[in-house]
């Protein structure tokens, strides 16, 4: 079994530590009315847009998400937090950096024994997620999952339908599809960005993600049969009959979204394995992207 297997198949479990966790750092993950910024690289990224569409979908405050390369360094926040497995990417470090003494900040990290110790005002460590494998899985879901409890909307059926996504068999025929589409709403845009890339790293497939609206928009004219378009959340009306026309195969979210995350987590591991590709040596990655300065 690969380590990105075995790992994404301990996030229940990971889940209710990061639920538990969440009351005793309230004051670093933002109080209610706070303008906020999440920043990240990669999975973190997006990660950090479903968390600030949660958070101001809830009322609780404006909050904006942006790949830590690219935070607007003139735009006023309370707080900055900024989502690093390795506590080592060349980005996050260098805008913590950029912020200290301007920008309260804080770190959601799985290794505090790095350079992010001292960079960032507060430190949230999720120890218990890290991972070896280079493709997150857990980290990713579990710091959500402690920022969804944070803003009181990690609702316990997410547990539950975490394990019935590792337990259910994945679509018959869905590991030969050629093409994936994952669509989102909302918070869920992030959850559908996620997927796609999780099934480029693991399994090198074709994969692209949209928010639902605009799928009709373009990206539906690669819908065929061979292909399959894969919904976080409630879909739009109508859009399921619409995919089902061009012949492409349809998936309905029906767990909790983050939950379906885990189903698509599983499915690039299927499609590895179907393809003869080790997830655990993604093509040209590393574990943490960190750059020469001298670049």
């Amino acid at each position: 079994m690969s380590h990105v297997q075995q790992e994404l198949s301990s996030q229940p479990e990971c889940w209710e530590r990061a639920a538990a966790l969440a009351p005793g750092h309230r004051d670093a993950l933002g109080a209610p009315g706070e303008r906020i910024a999440v920043v990240g690289c990669g999975t973190s990224w997006f990660m950090g847009q479903a968390v600030a569409a949660l958070r101001e979908g809830a009322g609780l405050g404006e909050t904006d998400a942006f790949a830590a390369s690219e935070f607007p360094a003139s735009r006023p926040y309370d707080r900055v937090i900024a989502l690093t497995r390795s506590g080592t990417t060349t980005e996050v470090l260098a805008l913590l950096g950029a912020l200290r003494g301007r920008v309260r900040t804080t770190a959601v990290t799985a290794d505090p024994a790095t350079p992010v110790m001292t960079a960032a005002d507060d430190l949230v460590v999720l120890d218990f997620a890290d991972e070896r494998s280079v493709v997150q899985t857990r980290f990713a879901t579990t710091a959500l999952t402690l920022l969804r409890a944070h803003f009181g909307l990690h609702p316990a059926q997410a547990v539950a339908d975490a394990r019935t996504a590792l337990a259910e068999p994945l679509p018959e025929g869905l590991v030969d599809c050629a093409q994936f589409s994952f669509l989102g709403r909302g918070w869920t845009v992030g959850l559908a960005q996620e997927a796609a890339l999780k099934m480029r790293e693991a399994s090198l497939s074709w994969t692209e993600a949209y928010p639902a609206m605009e799928y009709r928009h373009g990206p539906i004219s690669i819908a065929t049969g061979g292909t399959a378009t894969w919904m976080f959340g409630e879909a739009p009306a109508g859009l399921a009959a619409q995919v089902g026309a061009t012949g492409a195969r349809w998936i309905e979210g029906r767990l909790d979204p983050l939950a379906e995350l885990v189903r698509a987590q599983r499915l690039a591991v299927a499609v590895a394995a179907a393809k003869g590709v080790d997830p655990d040596r993604p093509r040209h990655l590393t574990r943490s992207v960190v750059l020469d300065p001298s670049v």
